[in-house]
């Protein structure tokens, strides 16, 4: 539609560094070089005029199949016309110690049968209408520069020919077991590293080996094992290695409703996520990821202190607000932001997201530091106060109110706190705290059910729902006769099938938020109800797209991808659904 792809033909590959987003007729429409929180070099995803690709596609009509190798996040699309076969293996190449210091595609096409014409063009953006790329000739041959960014593309019998001043060009024929291979290669503020053809396409081979070295360090033995274990790929691509950060998402601005608007920049790092990542890393014994993680929270929380954000960016800066730039966005659903205009609200949710993280990683055998210790014994102070404040809530509204599912996290805090001192990992009398959490139990009965509804509310006084409080299962609030009643109410005015908005009046703004129904499922098990969870994740693992991904939202009326991909939060959820069925299950 008006030259934009479906979200749901979108497969992602990354270096632990940037994500590329390979579309299925070939192209690579979003890639920010070299960093993924940087302003996008290809960014066609969200410009199809002047926002960037890399094409590698057929000249004549084809068809597709795609899979991940296994155990990988490396991509192979089959491209069949009338003539030929062909296989297309896009890798982000990471070197032998890890992810190489600049960014490196690797684009390499084998030829199965007959015969089958590419053509090929790398064409960087304006970056986002803030710079014109431009060729220049160089000793070592051309060269593409845009703003700070230099790219370079060389390759095995690619054919270049061509392009133009502002993009390079080519084409080339497969005959069976030919191999063509097109490298690009990108720095920012940087000298540039030319790359020799010959080793890039051994480093697909090196990439393959590193992504299934991984894998086989992931360990889970429960049900649904194939979309787990993707997920955790997914999520993998979102870690950004040079801090140990964790992306909520590879993308920005694509709209969360089919009709435009709530255009979100999702390249941060939020407590919350990194919260359910960590439940993830923990259960799946990846203690590197897991500590690189929970250091890199400590360090940024103390480094920005003492108020707790709601997230920073992924080198652990607070972020400087939003600006909007001149651009269409996806299928002219605009606007089109960098940044994103929650960094200043309250939200009481990460409280509990911090304490919980650190709970689970005591709880995996591991041991906080004193300094650690101490700061969280203030913030559980600051939480016996903070709990009777208004906040914006999980869902960052603007409306500022006392929201349950935010009361519910304050509970989960000092919960937390309360189990940290008892192991003897944060100082004082944790008396306080004790006493607080029941206040904040007895508030939430008292005022945040409704007789009526036979449903926790989103907030006093109000008849709506918020599928945010679901979570409170899982952290052990509620798993009685009235967490049951308020899935029923849940499923019978938020839920489509098998999917859930987010709140009352959310199906006139957006689509369905994956990680409810996923929050759904975990619910369903926590208060006994197994044969109903296990049902609904069994629905909701065959709405990914072919390769295993899913976005931030789905259309419940024709299950279009919406929001942005891959969405970390959605993938967690499938995951930790997965693990709470799989332990409760096993503890009966």
């Amino acid at each position: 539609m008006n030259g934009y792809a479906d979200l749901r033909s979108y497969g992602a590959i990354g270096d632990g560094r940037t994500v590329a987003l390979i579309a299925l007729d070939g192209s690579i429409d979003w890639f920010p070089v070299p960093n993924l929180g940087g302003t996008p070099v290809f960014a066609r995803l969200l410009d199809e005029a002047d926002g960037g690709s890399i094409e590698l596609t057929p000249t004549q009509p084809f068809t597709t199949t795609r899979r991940y190798i296994e155990g990988t996040n490396v991509l192979e699309t089959t491209f069949t016309t009338d003539s030929g076969v062909a296989v297309l293996t896009d890798a982000l190449v990471t070197g032998f110690a890890g992810r190489l210091p600049w960014a490196e595609l690797a684009r390499r096409v084998d030829g199965v049968s007959g015969t089958v014409r590419f053509r090929w063009r790398v064409a960087p953006g304006t970056c986002l209408s803030t710079a014109s790329p431009w060729i220049q000739k160089t000793t070592h041959g051309p060269v593409i520069r845009v703003d700070s960014t230099t790219i370079a593309v060389r390759g095995i019998d690619h054919g270049p020919r061509g392009g133009g001043d502002r993009a390079l060009a080519g084409r080339f024929t497969t005959a069976p077991t030919s191999r063509h291979l097109l490298a690009v290669v990108g720095t920012a503020n940087e000298p540039l590293h030319i790359p020799v053809p010959e080793l890039t396409d051994s480093g697909i081979e090196r990439t393959v080996s590193n992504w299934q070295f991984w894998s086989r360090e992931f360990t889970y033995d429960g049900p649904w094992p194939d979309a787990v274990q993707r997920s955790a790929l997914a999520l993998k691509l979102l870690i950004y290695s040079p801090t140990g950060s964790i992306a909520a998402a590879a993308t920005t601005s694509l709209p969360e409703s089919s009709r435009g608007g709530k255009n979100w920049d999702y390249r941060f790092a939020w407590v919350r996520d990194a919260a359910y990542t960590l439940h993830a890393l923990i259960r799946f014994g990846l203690r590197e990821e897991t500590h690189a993680a929970v250091a890199w929270l400590l360090k940024t929380i103390r480094a920005n202190g003492p108020d707790l954000h709601v997230f920073y960016t992924l080198d652990g800066q607070l972020p400087e607000g939003v600006t909007k730039h001149d651009s269409p966005g996806w299928r002219n659903a605009g606007p089109v932001v960098t940044g994103n205009p929650a960094s200043g609200q309250l939200q009481l949710g990460v409280f509990g997201d911090l304490f919980d993280v650190l709970r689970l990683y005591v709880q995996a055998g591991n041991v906080l530091d004193s300094e650690t210790g101490r700061m969280l014994a203030g913030i559980a102070d600051r939480t016996c106060d903070a709990w009777r404040s208004p906040d914006s809530g999980l869902w960052e509204l603007e409306d500022i109110r006392h929201y349950t599912s935010s009361k519910m996290s304050c509970w989960q805090a000092l919960d937390c706190a309360v189990q940290l001192a008892e192991l003897g990992q944060i100082p004082g009398d944790p008396a306080r705290w004790r006493a607080e959490r029941g206040l904040i139990a007895e508030w939430v009965r008292e005022n945040c059910w409704s007789d009526e509804r036979h449903s926790y509310v989103a907030y006093p006084g109000t008849d709506e729902l918020d599928a945010s409080v679901l979570l409170h299962t899982v952290s052990g609030f509620d798993r009685g006769e009235r967490m049951s009643q308020t899935i029923d109410a849940i499923r019978s005015e938020l839920g489509r099938g098998p999917l859930v908005y987010r709140y009352s009046g959310a199906e006139a703004e957006e689509g369905t938020f994956v990680a409810c129904a996923f929050w759904l499922a975990s619910a369903l098990v926590c208060v006994g109800r197994h044969d109903e969870s296990i049902a609904l994740m069994d629905e909701l693992i065959g709405l990914s797209n072919d390769v295993g991904l899913y976005s931030e939202m789905i259309d419940a009326s024709d299950l279009s991808f919406l929001g942005n991909i891959p969405q970390g939060l959605s993938h967690l959820a499938l995951i930790n659904a997965a693990i709470t069925i799989e332990e409760l299950m096993r503890s009966m």
